[in-house]
């Protein structure tokens, strides 16, 4: 078995926990003048103290405490035994106490440091000089003050480390985001396209054998439709492609004239003063909702009814087909239906979380424009969508303005 290169202190720390054993040093000072077995002691708890502080940087939880407990008492022990200066050793402890994050933890430690540092002072009270008492109670402040700002600090490291971290996970989530956007909008547009082209495609085969000059226009008609779907989805990948309504109503309605389904359109489908992206993520609704009739509705028409209120744009589109339940499989009265209980696989969701992006909103309901000549008519077949977009008006500089 390989075993881990052996380091002194973690990485992530740099150069930063090198330093401070310099500070070894003045212990070793304070007991050089003893001798025998006391001062072999003596440089043996310098040596554990040292240990100490090097497991410290690598210790959690309860090996942690006890690490830092045993600092404690070597500290007690060379100030009580050999010099009451060896209080000094306290700022290393205090770095430490200062790396705990609960609460109740900290204070403990802290009580607990503050004991030990007030007994080494008394312990070695007679061995002290005099002139060094007011130097020594201030550095005793700042020990005691010192953990407070390591916590403080370390605090805000972690909460930067934090961020980030979010920041990464918003990061990935907005390439993700964008991915199911691509992903929504090429099902879209070349789900559209390609129904078109099958349409087409299963005329010329009709007109072959009978009219072989309609069979050619129709043939050209979708080379010009496949150019046109490449060209929608480079324009699409490169993010360049804005649809407004009026140009989806006019795709919409071929693609319902060459299914043999009538296509009413009520209301004027230009929306002036409504956004490009308003309209985009309309158009792809659109284009979504008559893409499922064609395929699943068998539907004879299709109408579609535009309205801007004061406050919102209110789009219906609905057909006399045979209604949700019954393309879901069931026999229902096409009751209405959450939109994430699509026919179309990604369909009806997909428009409600991109009309979201907008605050719209999507309701599914059953249809009232009947199938003439079949015992439904007037009874509520068929499916009915409801698109609200709310309008935002943005005061100018001079004039108002509509998003």
């Amino acid at each position: 078995m390989r075993l881990g290169r052996f380091e002194f202190f973690p990485k992530k720390y740099g150069w930063f926990p090198y330093i401070w054993p310099i500070y070894l040093i003045l212990p070793i000072v304070n007991i050089r003048g003893e001798h025998g077995i006391k001062l072999f002691i003596g440089y043996a708890m310098v040596a554990l103290f040292a240990v100490t502080y090097r497991q410290l940087y690598w210790a959690t939880g309860k090996i942690f405490n006890l690490w830092l407990a045993l600092q404690l008492g070597l500290i007690l022990a060379l100030c009580a035994f050999y010099s009451p200066y060896n209080f000094y050793l306290g700022f290393f402890t205090s770095n430490f106490i200062g790396w705990y994050t609960d609460h109740k933890k900290f204070n403990v430690a802290i009580a607990c440091f503050a004991t030990v540092q007030v007994l080494s002072l008394l312990i070695g009270y007679r061995d002290l000089v005099a002139s060094d008492l007011p130097f020594l109670v201030p550095f005793l402040l700042i020990m005691l003050v010192m953990p407070y700002g390591i916590r403080s600090m370390a605090r805000r490291q972690h909460l930067e480390q934090e961020l980030d971290r979010a920041n990464e996970q918003i990061k990935e989530l907005v390439k993700r985001e964008e991915r199911m956007r691509i992903a929504r909008d090429l099902h879209d547009t070349l789900g559209h396209t390609l129904s078109l082209i099958t349409l087409k495609s299963q005329l010329v085969e009709k007109l072959a054998a009978k009219d072989a000059e309609r069979a050619q226009a129709e043939a050209r008609e979708i080379q010009r439709t496949s150019r046109a779907a490449l060209r929608q989805v480079r324009e699409l990948v490169s993010d360049m492609r804005a649809v407004t309504v009026a140009e989806a109503l006019a795709e919409a309605g071929e693609i319902l004239r060459a299914a043999d389904i009538a296509f009413d359109v009520e209301g004027d489908p230009r929306l002036t003063g409504v956004s490009d992206l308003t309209q985009n993520i309309v158009s792809l609704c659109i284009n979504e909702a008559v893409t499922n009739i064609v395929k699943h509705s068998r539907a004879t028409r299709c109408a579609v009814t535009i309205e801007i209120a004061p406050a919102e744009v209110r789009l219906q589109i609905e057909d006399n087909g045979i209604g949700l339940s019954a393309r879901n499989g069931g026999g229902g009265d096409g009751a209405s239906s959450p939109p994430g209980d699509s026919v179309g696989g990604n369909g009806l969701k997909g428009m409600a979380e991109r009309l979201s992006l907008i605050d719209g909103a999507l309701t599914v309901g059953p249809g009232s424009l009947g199938r003439p000549g079949s015992p439904e008519s007037g009874s509520g077949r068929g499916i009915r969508l409801r698109i609200a977009i709310p309008l935002i008006v943005k005061e100018a500089s001079k004039e108002g303005e509509t998003a």
